[in-house]
């Protein structure tokens, strides 16, 4: 028998008859009728099983390739365990600097072709990613990118490309089926081609996906293909089949059990851990129960974390020493048509009355308050009954809940400023079985104090949710090291104040606020105001125009 290397994944076996019963017990074995070889996975099985066969003639490319792939490993644990790391290659971002984890991803995301980036929220998981990929593109392996992501993280990955010090064509795909497959077709020539696309799309579009043959795949919140028969993670499988470089990104690859991995590192290398899952849940879980279908327990732990790891690196918020005490995340949402119909009239109505009338801070800010109001989902009619308009960051917030409250079993503050999106977070939280806190103007103040000790003391009680300006002042909510900001005011002084509930003496870890931004709305204004430090009400007299554009 004969062994020869078709690609870096893939060995050739010809001359096999003798060893075809043999062959057929290794994982991700095929059959090629056409050249009449078999095809096996690249893997230390695969190398360990041609060895034992003392007649097999192995090409000296798969020793040495072999050979690389151990040292290459070696080398990236040498990394993690590093105290302080330099970049082995420039890094190819604009007016940035990464972090010391940051530095450590880059620096091993490059020895492999495969490779999990699994820091906790807040961590720049991202802009790591980017820094790779545009790395890549400059020594030539790829020129064609594929992010895949939830629908809320679209945008983000936009403006981290905006720190890339590359020429790039960055394209995200969240039109209609159609559309997006004749966006494939218009990326410009001889720049980094990136596009970018949500889980629920990559199954109705993968043939046109795999038509594009992107040579880097990643997989943003990979624990969306925890399960394996799911048409989501069927096709991200297949679009791991066709590239050759890929990266997944995920704070939390385990959700629910161990066997979480087997999905994720599918996509990523086979010959991890093979491409059955019940050969790999054989190895790794106990079976009992009715019939024997339901897992147990699990066994040999150790080793699958260690396979996992040898091509990973794990990084929290308490283990980013050099990370700022605070930071700043941004999750957009898309009004629903309707919504954006009905924000685009009150805009145009708004602006023709202000420059009609009196121009004052007073009206101009009442104008922005109904605007802000349809971003949250509601607006009030002429008549004075309010309306629900708009689900768009509610749906973002369910996924965020998920995350961190239910995945992580984390705690966390949610801060709004209107009555309506306050009462709908709470239906939110009751569907799901969630106990919360809450506090808002028309809480009573004697019961105040009650609210906030349920929640900074009973583990029960995970999420506390909060009326921005009733709740800016006087209370300790740091049990949470994670608040979300549903909306915002005008006010830069109430936004400090809402931060400071978290981040204050008492709070052990690094704290992450998550901002909720509806796209081509006021919101985009407001946030970027406030970064600025700027109080709204004393500066909108001099550029009132520049809120409503």
């Amino acid at each position: 028998m004969k062994a020869f290397l078709l690609d870096d994944r893939t060995i050739g076996l010809k001359n096999t008859f003798e060893y075809k019963e043999i062959i057929k017990n290794i994982q991700g074995r095929k059959w090629d009728s056409q050249n009449k070889i078999w095809k096996i996975p690249f893997s230390e099985e695969a190398i360990n099983f041609l060895k034992n066969i003392p007649e097999c003639q192995i090409d000296y490319k798969i020793i040495e390739l072999y050979k690389q792939r151990k040292q290459a490993i070696r080398t990236i644990e040498e990394i993690k365990t590093a105290d302080v790391v330099e970049p082995i290659e420039p890094i190819p971002l604009k007016d940035v600097q990464l972090f010391q984890h940051q530095i450590k991803a880059y620096n091993a995301a490059l020895l492999y072709p495969s490779f999990a980036i699994l820091f906790e929220m807040g961590l720049g998981k991202s802009l790591t990613a980017v820094a790779i990929a545009c790395r890549r593109y400059l020594r030539g392996e790829i020129n064609r990118l594929l992010v895949v992501a939830q629908t809320s993280i679209l945008d983000v990955w936009a403006n981290e490309f905006e720190k890339a010090a590359v020429q790039y064509d960055l394209k995200i795909l969240n039109d209609s089926i159609e559309k997006r497959k004749q966006q494939l077709k218009t990326f410009k020539q001889n720049v980094l081609q990136v596009a970018v696309i949500n889980y629920e799309a990559t199954w109705r579009m993968i043939d046109e996906l795999i038509a594009w043959k992107p040579d880097m795949v990643i997989l943003d919140e990979s624990q969306r293909i925890k399960n394996p028969s799911a048409q989501q993670s069927k096709a991200c499988h297949k679009l791991g089949d066709v590239a050759k470089y890929k990266l997944i990104l995920s704070g939390t690859p385990i959700q629910n059990s161990p066997l979480d991995v087997f999905s994720q590192w599918k996509f990523l290398d086979k010959t991890i851990f093979g491409t059955s899952y019940y050969s790999f849940r054989a190895r790794y879980a106990v079976m009992g129960g009715y019939g024997g279908y339901q897992v147990v327990d699990y066994k040999n732990l150790n080793e699958l974390i260690k396979k996992a790891h040898s091509i990973a690196i794990r990084v929290t918020k308490d283990e980013a020493l050099d990370l700022p005490e605070q930071v700043d995340e941004i999750r957009y949402c898309i009004l629903e048509p309707n919504a954006q119909r009905i924000y685009q009239d009150i805009k145009e109505q708004s602006i023709a009355e202000l420059e009609a009338g009196e121009i004052t801070v007073r009206n101009v800010l009442t104008k922005l308050l109904r605007l802000s109001q349809i971003t949250g989902g509601f607006v009030n009619t002429d008549d004075g009954i309010r309306q629900k308009v708009s689900e768009a960051k509610l749906a973002v917030l369910d996924e965020l809940i998920d995350d961190i409250v239910v995945d992580n079993n984390k705690k966390v503050v949610i801060f709004a400023r209107f009555i309506p999106e306050i009462e709908a977070i709470l239906k939110l939280l009751e569907s799901k079985k969630i106990q919360y806190a809450w506090i808002t103007g028309e809480v009573d103040i004697k019961k105040r104090g009650d609210e906030v000790k349920r929640f900074q003391e009973d583990k029960n009680y995970k999420v506390f949710v909060a009326q921005i300006q009733t709740a800016g002042l006087g209370i300790t909510l740091h049990a949470a090291d994670i608040a979300i900001f549903y909306s915002l005011d005008f006010s830069y002084a109430n936004y400090q104040q809402a931060k400071a509930r978290i981040h204050r003496i008492g709070q052990q870890n690094k704290c992450t606020y998550i901002h909720l931004i509806a796209k081509n709305t006021v919101d985009v204004k407001i946030i970027k105001a406030l970064q600025k430090k700027e109080e709204i009400a004393k500066k909108i007299m001099d550029n009132w125009r520049w809120y409503f554009e």
